[in-house]
């Protein structure tokens, strides 16, 4: 049965009230659009410093624990561990782990101790697979573990590797780390070529009277494989002994290498890259160098780092930390985490205090700070 149409008046009240309706969900739409202006003109405010430096890099130490004894991270009688109940669980990990991201940290990079000693790693890195926003994440290893849990490793989500070798001279290898497991380490490497990773970094700490007579030989290894072997100058930390006889310069290492080829050219690379990167022409890999005591690269820091016992720290070589486990075990909202991050953040200094004052300040082990 047909109804009657409206009248006139009924029907120039109803069209106004649909008028009506559309101006309240276009207001609506532009409110939700305004709001999320602001939280992306937002996003990123709590990790910007007051020099300017966007913090998009983190790292985040799994564990205090390492298989190895490398003189110049741990002391040699050892560390006082931090109980396992103070260190950060799982769930903190990666409660944080989304949080920085959610501010616009995009690289994630774990460490130690020695991070493939930690049972749930796989779980952790699988899962940090899923958080949106994140684009990378790196592992910084011995070496010991690593061939035997790579495919893992890369099935769950590993994007990078850094594998850490100070000497090609198996007995030298054992003096330096304190243990052995030279041949443990080469195999990583090759199984971390194999499986694809380019270039795998390979990170080499030089100390005068130990180990700069193999900078040559390390820089041959990238004549035919794709690796960036990262000349490391030696840095001052609690119980490493550090003193400024033993440290080899950038400039130092790069004028011996220049020696034996002296068309070595140097490659661009990022602002925020804390390696200066060279390749030796027809060779496969390329050779960096890490200059933080001779010539640093503070202006252009996008690091914070988190401790396996959950503190902050906005600068490696700073001593000032702030205790985000505490933070998060007290009920802190994500607000309130935000806002002591960004207050810590926003206290980081300019540059470091330089290589003899870093050197007569109290810090970690570096095993305590996590690379």
């Amino acid at each position: 049965m047909w109804e009657d149409p409206p009248a006139d008046g009924q029907l120039g009240r109803e069209r106004g009230e649909e008028r009506r309706g559309e101006e309240r969900r276009g207001e609506e739409r532009r409110g939700e659009r305004r709001g999320e202006r602001r939280g992306e003109e937002r996003r990123g405010t709590f990790l910007t410093d007051k020099f300017g430096r966007r913090h998009n890099y983190l790292r985040i130490s799994l564990t205090e624990k390492c298989n190895l004894r490398c003189q110049y991270c741990m002391p040699e009688d050892g560390v006082k561990l931090t109980p396992r109940g103070q260190l950060l669980s799982t769930s903190e990990v990666l409660k944080l782990a989304r949080l920085f991201v959610h501010e616009g940290v995009e690289k994630i990079r774990l460490t130690g101790g020695e991070p493939l000693i930690r049972p749930d790693v796989l779980d952790i890195i699988s899962k940090l697979r899923t958080v949106e926003g994140l684009k990378t994440i790196a592992v910084t290893t011995n070496g010991i573990n690593l061939a035997r849990l790579l495919p893992k490793l890369k099935e769950a989500g590993v994007d990078l590797i850094n594998i850490s070798l100070d000497s090609l001279v198996p007995a030298k290898f054992e003096f330096i780390v304190r243990r052995k497991g030279f041949h443990k380490v080469m195999e990583g490497i090759d199984k971390a070529i194999e499986m694809g990773y380019n270039p795998v970094k390979v990170n080499c700490v030089i100390m005068r009277g130990l180990n700069e007579d193999e900078l040559l030989d390390f820089v041959s290894l990238t004549e035919t494989k794709p690796l960036e072997v990262r000349f490391i100058e030696y840095m001052p930390f609690d119980g490493n002994k550090w003193n400024f006889k033993k440290m080899v310069s950038y400039q130092e290492m790069l004028d011996c290498i220049r020696q034996q080829w002296p068309n070595l050219e140097k490659l661009q690379c990022g602002h925020t890259e804390t390696a200066k990167t060279f390749k030796v022409p027809g060779f496969k890999g390329r050779v960096g160098f890490i200059t933080s005591m001779s010539d640093h690269f503070c202006g252009s820091c996008n690091r914070l780092r988190i401790t396996a016992d959950g503190n902050l720290k906005v600068c490696l070589f700073g001593n000032s930390e702030v205790s985000l486990r505490d933070l998060l075990r007290s009920g802190a909202s994500d607000e309130e985490l935000l806002q002591i991050i960004g207050a810590a953040v926003g206290r980081k200094k300019k540059q470091h205090a330089g290589m003899v004052n870093i050197s007569q300040m109290k810090n970690r082990p570096m095993i305590l700070i996590g690379g």
